[in-house]
């Protein structure tokens, strides 16, 4: 097995682990924190949005079934790419989008990825999503790890807040 490992930024990290997790060739998808400035954050730190960091996914996967280019697929299937302030319900600095790269061929798979996406967005806003290089990650408190499966109602919950907001603010319906 050729394990890779990739870094997402969506928004809510809840929210992120779900849509990876359900693919054959994905081993693990662990909910947590890059980019920021302060060592060790917890989840109270980072959702006051002073500490720079991004509620991020680190998803561990086999290289052999599943290729960078399919997780940038669900990453932006998932996401507004356009909204630079947040995700949905979930605004501040702590809920932006990024692509986290952890090496040159990443980096350049995303770079081309968000330059087809800009000649094909429904508007004129354009993707505000950030690539950038991975820096140290920071496991979440175990309380948020497989949140989905740990509190499905409050999950699902959490889903329908986002499908509300998406339709109140004219998103996509994803």
């Amino acid at each position: 097995m050729n394990i890779n490992t990739a870094y997402f930024a969506g928004g809510c990290f809840w929210c992120m682990t779900k849509p990876f997790d359900q693919y054959d060739g994905i081993e693990k998808v662990v909910s947590g924190y890059m980019g920021g400035h302060v060592d060790h954050p917890t989840y109270e730190q980072v959702k006051t949005g002073k500490t720079g960091h991004f509620e991020t996914v680190e998803i561990q996967y086999d290289v052999a079934l599943f290729s960078y280019q399919k997780l940038l697929e669900i990453f932006f299937s998932v996401i507004d790419p356009t909204d630079e302030h947040g995700q949905y319900q979930d605004r501040g600095s702590q809920y932006r989008t990024a692509i986290f790269y952890t090496n040159d061929d990443q980096r350049q798979v995303a770079e081309d990825y968000i330059k087809s996406l800009e000649n094909t967005l429904y508007h004129d806003k354009g993707v505000a999503t950030q690539i950038l290089p991975a820096t140290t990650f920071f496991a979440a408190e175990t309380y948020h790890q497989d949140f989905y499966l740990k509190n499905p109602q409050r999950f699902e919950q959490q889903e329908k807040e986002r499908q509300q907001y998406a339709k109140q603010h004219a998103y996509k319906d994803k």
